[in-house]
């Protein structure tokens, strides 16, 4: 089992006894002043210990709901809310066609461990796409236009609307809309941007370019769809997202990855028992040092959001994947309580907001009762479970946006408003859990291990 090269040294030999570890986190727990559930934990460790026993058997389905995933991943997916998955599935996933494209769609990210976050933010997807074709060009413009076909069939319905797409990398540094982006960076096409085909941009010389959606098919890159979605099962409007990694399979049998990786599974549940195939015949050309690959990409992460962008709310997920895939199950434990506890529901304030940006543009099909809907039960949470202080600066605040938005005022400080509200709320969530994850020695070592490093 991989491991950063500090838990492999601090770690050595130890394995998981579950009751001593949950009476150490319990202690650990109360101290802190958070919610453990001692059952829980225990059957949670004493499953992780009996993964661990059969390293081999990393892949686990869910016979009732009809998922399947990597065996830790399967632990910490509810089927509660399978169906409204199922549903935005249809809204955000690329559809299979004969001979040509064969998909597997999964959940990542939060909206995956709902047994654990109780408020989690946006809701992702990731796909694996495999292209059936004789040549990488093909195979590129097959990508293309698949994209593009989506995007223009989903850019609104009842119920949600396209933000943007990003697809293919820019060749060489250019100036878009006064902002100066590097070669090499991932493309974002806005709406308008996508129906026209093309967007113009200056040349550092100050020259007008034209970028076409052809041009950036020549090389796709990171692909990602982003739409805003009304949730009526936990009454929000939040972002869903679909994460793309596309392979062509030529005549041969051959499968490479069209942006030269292909991605690992540890951290996604696949909602259809049909796409077993073609998930497992795509696994096995995973890198044998995939999750040691992983691994290294989270310390990464993990890095950059401890200092280039503070938000040690995506530190503690983070945290979380890193320690429950090196083996380190009572350091997991003890983050997995972090997520249910009362100040992680400002995730779904920076959410909430970062979706109303997006309606406020032009042409939203998302209706004010749609809208309301998710501010209000938002601001009776809010009051409900943050109590004071925090409950009387957000409830306020969101008090003023439902009233704009009910009575259809176009504010034109709502952005700076908004970006307050949201700055705000992630300052509270960093502190909760900056303190949180620092009071636990283990954690606060490793943490300042990859600081140092």
């Amino acid at each position: 089992m991989p491991t950063s090269d500090f838990l492999k040294e601090k770690y050595k030999g130890k394995s998981i006894t579950p009751q001593a570890d949950v009476e150490r986190l319990i202690n650990s727990a109360q101290r802190l002043g958070i919610e453990m559930d001692e059952n829980e934990a225990l059957q949670w460790l004493a499953a992780m210990a009996a993964a661990q026993a059969q390293p081999k058997d990393d892949v686990a389905a869910d016979r009732e709901g009809g998922v399947f995933g990597h065996t830790i991943a399967i632990l910490n997916f509810s089927p509660a809310e399978l169906a409204h998955f199922r549903h935005l599935g249809e809204i955000v996933g690329i559809t299979d066609v004969p001979d040509q494209i064969e998909t597997a769609l999964a959940l990542s990210g939060s909206a995956n461990q709902s047994r654990l976050q109780s408020y989690p933010g946006d809701v992702d997807f990731f796909q694996r796409v495999n292209i059936l074709a004789a040549t990488q060009a093909e195979a590129r413009r097959i990508l293309e236009q698949v994209i593009r076909a989506k995007a223009l069939k989903t850019f609104k319905g009842a119920g949600y609307q396209l933000i943007e797409v990003h697809f293919g990398v820019y060749a060489r540094d250019v100036i878009k809309n006064g902002q100066s982006i590097k070669a090499g960076t991932p493309i974002a096409w806005a709406r308008p941007e996508i129906e026209a085909g093309q967007f113009e941009v200056l040349t550092p010389a100050g020259e007008r370019l034209t970028i076409t959606w052809a041009d950036a098919g020549r090389d796709p890159g990171w692909c990602k769809m982003d739409w805003v979605v009304a949730d009526p099962i936990r009454g929000q409007v939040c972002k869903a997202s679909n994460m793309l990694d596309a392979t062509i399979e030529t005549p041969d049998g051959s499968i490479t990855p069209l942006d030269g990786f292909l991605d690992p599974y540890f951290q996604e549940v696949y909602l259809e028992a049909d796409s077993i195939p073609i998930f497992s015949k795509l696994v096995k050309h995973v890198s044998a040092d995939s999750l040691q690959q992983y691994v290294d990409q989270l310390e990464h992460q993990i890095q950059k959001y401890m200092t280039q962008s503070p938000n040690y709310g995506k530190v503690a997920k983070r945290l979380y994947n890193v320690f429950r895939l090196t083996g380190r199950y009572s350091e997991a434990a003890f983050i997995r309580e972090l997520f249910d506890e009362p100040a992680t529901l400002l995730y779904q304030v920076g959410a909430l907001l970062d979706a109303m940006e997006e309606l406020g543009q032009p042409g939203s099909s998302l209706g004010t009762a749609t809208i309301l809907l998710p501010i209000d039960q938002l601001i009776q949470d809010v009051i409900r479970v943050c109590g004071e202080p925090i409950g009387a600066e957000i409830a306020p605040a969101l008090s003023r946006l439902r009233d704009e938005v009910a009575a259809q005022r176009s504010d034109p400080d709502r952005g700076a408003a908004v970006r307050a509200a949201r700055q705000y709320a992630l300052n509270l969530v960093n502190d909760f859990f900056r303190r949180k994850l620092s009071a636990l020695p283990e954690v606060d070592q490793y943490l300042e291990w990859l600081k140092a490093k």
